[in-house]
């Protein structure tokens, strides 16, 4: 394409968009409502995959030792929990750092203990994939000197078909938005087009071609889509940084799980808003326009 004529395009599609000023403003606001949804509802969504993922990272296998094994059959059964396939980190826990936790929970009576602890020593161990907890404990239970292991058999199971199906459904629904946000954006551009059926007829009639009748309207389309994604990049980020501001110190004194960082997090947030703003804008305006172009 010579630079004239996208020179010339480019001087079309933004003085369509002043010309149409009602329209304009109609596609602009049908953008922006829709993006400000998709924008917080996928906000919302991360977040909430990130304290799923937290969760799952804190789920433990804490295997006990036979009270009587010895120092090598201790180091022994170690290496063979670390060799399991998908063990990610196995720690060791001394039965005397065992008592010194308790200690710290419970007070210092229990250093009555310390004479003859009749705690056991203690293997903590951590699965690469959360999701094969159980498999890798019931393979830990096999093995010798493994005198109980305990993983939160029956409440990991629960925890992790409710994580499973919050991740679904939130997916479904993020879909759902956003095949909604392009019809509704997608047929207010066609009515701005309709608006202007005669003019794409007249130039198909003189000779104009396909795509130099296209182009403009897709320009114009994307100049939408960018002006709808303004406002939604800004309410989110407005939003998100007082949110964040507010509630990560709380959450730190829990320290149970974290908000997603504000940087790098919201400009990717704000890109994928820009980007579906421009991609629907694109697709509604190529969508429409192909339809007056059959003369």
């Amino acid at each position: 394409m010579k630079a004239r004529t996208a020179g010339r395009h480019f001087r079309e599609s933004f003085k369509s968009i002043s010309r149409n000023g009602w329209m304009t403003f109609a596609s602009v606001s049908a953008v922006t409502v829709t993006l400000l949804l998709v924008g917080v509802f996928v906000m919302i969504m991360m977040n909430l995959n990130k304290v799923a993922d937290d969760l799952e990272r804190d789920v433990t296998i804490k295997v006990m030792v036979e009270l009587t094994a010895d120092e090598e059959a201790v180091a022994t059964l170690g290496e063979q929990i670390k060799s399991i396939a998908g063990v990610a980190e196995v720690v060791t826990s001394s039965k005397e750092q065992e008592l010194e936790k308790l200690m710290l929970d419970l007070g210092d009576e229990l250093r009555l203990y310390e004479q003859e602890n009749p705690l056991h020593n203690v293997f903590y161990a951590k699965a690469l994939d959360p999701q094969e907890t159980e498999k890798i404990a019931q393979k830990i239970k096999r093995l010798d000197n493994a005198f109980e292991v305990k993983y939160g058999e029956g409440k990991i199971e629960k925890l992790f078909s409710a994580i499973n199906t919050s991740r679904n459904v939130g997916l479904i629904l993020i879909l759902g938005l956003l095949f909604t946000a392009m019809f509704l954006i997608s047929n207010t551009i066609r009515i701005t087009i309709v608006a202007r059926r005669r003019d794409i007829e007249i130039m198909k009639l003189v000779g104009a071609t396909n795509w130099f009748i296209r182009i403009p309207f897709v320009l114009e389309g994307m100049w939408l889509g960018v002006l709808g994604a303004i406002i939604p990049m800004t309410a989110v980020t407005v939003l998100y940084y007082n949110i964040y501001k507010v509630l990560e110190p709380k959450l730190e004194q829990g320290k149970l799980f974290a908000l997603l960082e504000f940087s790098p997090f919201i400009y990717q947030v704000n890109g994928l808003i820009l980007l579906m703003g421009i991609f629907i804008g694109i697709w509604g305006s190529f969508m429409s326009v192909r339809k007056f172009l059959r003369v």
